[in-house]
């Protein structure tokens, strides 16, 4: 005999988290795809709610991207501290130049997000000024051990460099990572004190389509 087990209703605070849920992953995809300058309805159509439903879990569109790129936060602090760990400044920061490209190819709205201005202090602006304060430090020691370029500028470089990759436009996900990493290995060999031109990775197929 087969025993039935008890119906267990789907409960409204199932049902809220369903939708923050679906809410987010819709705005990480659009956010990726297409920049931060995604109207809000459109990212609640894609996510099967109502804007009233949206508004009811971010009251404003900085609230929801402050959570969608809480995980990419979390992974740029962890990567400044892994640079600022090693005790050879110049490695150090060669890891971060290269880790914050990548992590930054991957996705488009993180980099927007990253670099706006909101109207109040959030998450993502206290990790932004957290990674510009550890670069500093970071490059002021490379600098004083003779490895990097006495002119480069932090932040001013560091925004020069996330812009630059950031339009990096790639047939497939994987071929802007590969483009993001040869552009990182240019990067640094700009910045380097005496540059000794190491082989660059690979070359990426950029399409013609993204010129």
């Amino acid at each position: 005999m087969t025993t039935r087990l008890p119906h267990v209703p789907h409960t409204p605070r199932s049902d809220a988290a369903d939708n923050r849920a679906r809410i987010l992953d819709a705005a990480r995809a659009v956010f990726s795809a297409d920049g931060l300058g995604v109207p809000i309805r459109e990212i609640a159509r894609r996510a099967g709610v109502g804007p009233a439903t949206l508004y009811r879990h971010f009251p404003t569109k900085q609230a929801l991207v402050t959570e969608a790129f809480a995980d990419q936060m979390r992974a740029c602090r962890a990567i400044v501290d892994e640079g600022s760990a090693d005790p050879d400044p110049w490695h150090g920061l060669c890891l971060v130049i290269e880790k914050i490209c990548e992590l930054h190819a991957r996705d488009r709205g993180f980099t927007e997000a990253f670099m706006a201005t909101f109207a109040t202090p959030t998450e993502v602006t206290e990790s932004r000024a957290y990674t510009v304060k550890t670069v500093t430090e970071l490059a002021r020691r490379a600098k004083e051990a003779g490895h990097l370029r006495p002119d480069f500028l932090v932040p001013d470089d560091l925004i020069l460099m996330l812009m630059g990759n950031q339009g990096i436009r790639a047939a497939t996900p994987a071929a802007q990572v590969a483009a993001s990493r040869r552009f990182a290995a240019y990067v640094i060999q700009v910045i380097q004190a005496s540059p000794r031109h190491a082989p660059l990775p690979p070359a990426a197929w950029l399409s013609p389509a993204h010129f």
